[in-house]
């Protein structure tokens, strides 16, 4: 098998080192690089691992969990819910801004680019990496999940007391791989207008985050720049 060195921050390989040397790791890079060769794949290659580059694994302090990138021309940047400068804002990503208006009171910002979470400490982890063009769930059930399960369970053992938001029936599923007795793990219902108004409105995760980080010492996390 050939060595597989992806371009992921130092700090995150060296954690992450024995699950590029699976089986399925292979794979999936093979599976990727066929699919290239006939679509066009969401994110650029450059910001397929954008969530560990912007965040290092011991600077983690809160992780959010998407389950796959955007798969419209321009959208996706590597981090979950984030579109970069200049794209309209998904309906998800529009909600998120309304419950830290609501939350919070801070303006809504133009721009949908959380890049600004990411280097504060905000893990925005989609749980496939990639998309094709056009096609919602098209790389699921190809070896990112198990690639990103890994990543949670080795935050959830070597880490501690860090806030984990699961939004939606899918990110909280994922609660399984967290030890709740070290973490903190906060549950509401998916952004997305077909679940915001049965919970995620008024969740109020934004403050609680920052009330957590301020009672640990940590710097609190500017939602809005």
């Amino acid at each position: 098998m050939t060595k597989i060195s992806p371009q992921i921050a130092e700090s995150w390989k060296l954690q992450l080192v024995n699950e590029f040397q699976q089986a399925y790791f292979q794979q999936l890079k093979d599976f990727l690089l066929s699919e290239k060769k006939i679509h066009t794949i969401y994110p650029p290659g450059n910001q397929i691992f954008a969530a560990f580059n912007l965040t290092p694994f011991s600077d983690v302090k809160v992780v959010i969990i998407g389950q796959d990138p955007y798969h419209g021309a321009g959208q996706a940047n590597g981090l979950c819910f984030s579109v970069a400068d200049g794209i309209k804002k998904p309906p998800s990503l529009v909600n998120i801004f309304k419950e830290i208006h609501q939350d919070l009171g801070l303006n809504i910002p133009e721009s949908g680019n959380l890049e600004h979470w990411a280097q504060q400490g905000v893990l925005l982890l989609n749980a496939t990496l990639t998309v094709r063009a056009k096609n919602a769930g098209s790389h699921q059930k190809q070896g990112w999940e198990q690639f990103t399960d890994a990543c949670i369970r080795k935050l959830s053992s070597e880490r501690e007391n860090i806030i984990f938001l699961l939004w939606g029936r899918f990110a909280q599923n994922k609660a399984a791989l967290i030890e709740s007795s070290k973490h903190h793990v906060l549950k509401a219902p998916h952004p997305s207008p077909f679940s915001a108004y049965s919970g995620f409105f008024g969740c109020g995760h934004f403050s609680k985050t920052n009330e957590l980080l301020q009672q640990m010492n940590k710097p609190t996390i500017e939602w809005v720049k």
